[in-house]
């Protein structure tokens, strides 16, 4: 009887805690479900929320520079396709260019070599052997440039042009100097004509004078100094049947063959 009645009570003992633990489960599954809903309109609010990672600020200024430096060698500004201005060039700075770039395979017209420098000086005629020579001129581009560099920008060339004009025209103010080489400057290019010009010599064209020629070498050319070719080298065998130095070779066969006259149509 103890051990039924021991039973029972355990079973009633249980039955209250089975009976609460039910409405607890229900309400903990309620709120996972508001948990998610609320999850779910919170991603819905901020969908457009980019999940790349950000990228160094090194990287960025790469960009912004590589950006610069392609818009400055297309001639844009920064203000974007609508905006775009064409970079205007002077007269002074496309000369600048063109000696720049003479005889520099590699160079792209923004710095000038000291051989270039003198051969502007000399083209457009800066030098004049007086008031500005050639030792001045390389003393004025030693002067402007840097001392680690071997060649001028642009800027300095100005600089080192303002330089010569002082000693060029002594008797006018800097201003008007500089703005009178820089006319002797404006629009030219290197001169290359006459560069592969053969010079003459009484030697040169006595020794290739054929009418002084004697022996088989003159028998290499004719009367007006044009070579024979192989007929000057080699001796061609005659087989026309003309005695060598015949007047009237080939009249005999114009006289036997006679032309053959023309038949009249029916």
């Amino acid at each position: 009887m103890g051990t039924a009645e021991s039973t029972k009570r355990k079973q009633k003992s249980t039955t209250p805690n089975s009976g609460q633990e039910g409405p607890n489960s229900c309400t903990s599954m309620a709120d996972q479900k508001d948990d998610m809903h609320d999850f779910k309109v919170q991603t819905a609010k901020h969908s457009n929320i980019s999940t790349s990672p950000l990228r160094p600020p090194s990287e960025q200024s790469k960009d912004r520079a590589s950006k610069r430096l392609s818009m400055e060698s297309n001639g844009t500004s920064e203000g974007g396709a609508g905006s775009s201005t064409p970079v205007e060039i002077t007269a002074l700075e496309e000369s600048f260019r063109r000696f720049a770039i003479h005889g520099e395979t590699r160079a792209v017209g923004k710095e000038m070599h000291g051989k270039n420098w003198s051969k502007l000086c000399k083209d457009c005629g800066i030098i004049d052997g007086k008031n500005v020579t050639l030792t001045d001129v390389d003393i004025v581009f030693s002067k402007v440039k840097k001392k680690t560099c071997r060649t001028i920008t642009y800027d300095e060339f100005k600089a080192a042009l303002g330089e010569l004009a002082k000693k060029k025209y002594k008797e006018k103010t800097a201003e008007e100097a500089e703005a009178e080489v820089f006319k002797l400057i404006e629009g030219k290019a290197p001169i290359i004509a006459g560069v592969t010009r053969a010079v003459a010599s009484p030697t040169v064209s006595r020794l290739t004078d054929t009418t002084k020629f004697t022996g088989s070498h003159k028998e290499r050319f004719d009367n007006s100094g044009r070579g024979k070719g192989k007929a000057g080298r080699v001796d061609m065998v005659d087989t026309s049947g003309y005695v060598s130095g015949y007047k009237h070779a080939g009249t005999y066969e114009k006289k036997v063959t006679k032309p053959t006259p023309l038949t009249k149509p029916m």
